[in-house]
């Protein structure tokens, strides 16, 4: 397994696990808890998506469309 994104925080990272398992790829999110044992910095970072080393150029091509905002609502939609 390799490491593919690192969210910002456990919802971007449970959203992108989502989006990967909707299009066919396998994941597994983790490294929520290493935020706690950092004090005072920041709690961001930690959330890590891991794909199996088969799915790794499929889930970063899929998540690069994510970063561009492909996924995103349109001003049409409604976010209900």
């Amino acid at each position: 397994m390799q490491v593919v994104y690192q969210a910002d925080n456990v919802v971007e990272a449970e959203l992108l696990k989502g989006l990967l398992a909707a299009h066919g790829i396998a994941c597994h999110t983790g490294g929520f808890f290493l935020q706690g044992a950092v004090g005072d910095l920041a709690a961001s970072g930690f959330a890590n998506v891991w794909v199996g080393d088969d799915d790794v150029e499929a889930a970063r091509a899929l998540l690069k469309r994510y970063e561009q905002g492909e996924f995103g609502l349109s001003e049409d939609e409604d976010a209900d």
